[in-house]
């Protein structure tokens, strides 16, 4: 499997480039800033952009969404949860008009908690794990053993959850009922800081 990152933006985001090591195309997960600099990991890559990937709406997770679509024109399809609309196309909530650069996007394709999405060789199952937003999402790769998990989980510590639509019951829940219950094996690919996996996480996260 092919992964790369690099970290974009003022809040400094894990922007991913991934992909089948076999397939001429990938994916972006969460293009916070930066659109040249994500262009040129696409580039390094050797594959063609085909989609985009967001965990949630968040300001320092898509700011660079509209001016990569535009790069690679029309055929690039932007995935979000649909219960993640709302957020996305309202600068407030999404918390971009509170750093002073209102922002909006509207995905191509709205997705719901047990879809698959087939991109760039490989299935990304989408898990709804509200908390952080109420429409954050993990995106996991099954066969990989790998979990995109946004802003839902991070090394050893979690998202905030005083942001619009965010509270702290409901993420425990989601870390619990659905994070948690994934294989020890899966290693965690976060919105910020360091790759984790389930096994630690669970042993040492003190939101456990």
């Amino acid at each position: 499997m092919y992964n790369r990152y690099i970290v974009v933006g003022m809040v400094q985001t894990n922007c991913y480039v991934v992909a089948a090591d076999d397939s001429d195309t990938c994916v972006v997960i969460d293009p916070g800033d930066d659109a040249g600099r994500i262009e040129e990991l696409v580039k390094e890559s050797g594959k063609k952009l085909a989609a985009i990937l967001l965990t949630h709406g968040h300001f320092d997770h898509i700011y660079a969404v509209c001016e990569l679509k535009n790069m690679y024109g029309g055929d690039v399809r932007i995935y979000a949860s649909e219960k993640e609309k709302e957020l996305l196309n309202t600068p407030r909530l999404n918390c971009s008009a509170m750093v002073g650069d209102p922002a909006k996007v509207v995905a191509d394709v709205y997705v719901n908690d047990g879809d698959e999405i087939h991109e760039a060789g490989l299935t990304f199952k989408v898990l709804e794990t509200p908390g952080h937003t109420a429409g954050s999402v993990c995106f996991y790769v099954e066969d990989e053993n790998v979990l995109y998990s946004g802003d839902t989980l991070f090394e050893m510590s979690v998202g905030r959850t005083d942001l619009p639509t965010g509270s702290t019951g409901v993420l425990q829940r989601s870390l619990r009922d659905v994070v948690f219950k994934l294989p020890d094996e899966v290693v965690v690919y976060p919105g910020h800081g360091a790759q984790t996996d389930i096994a630690f996480e669970k042993r040492n996260n003190p939101w456990s």
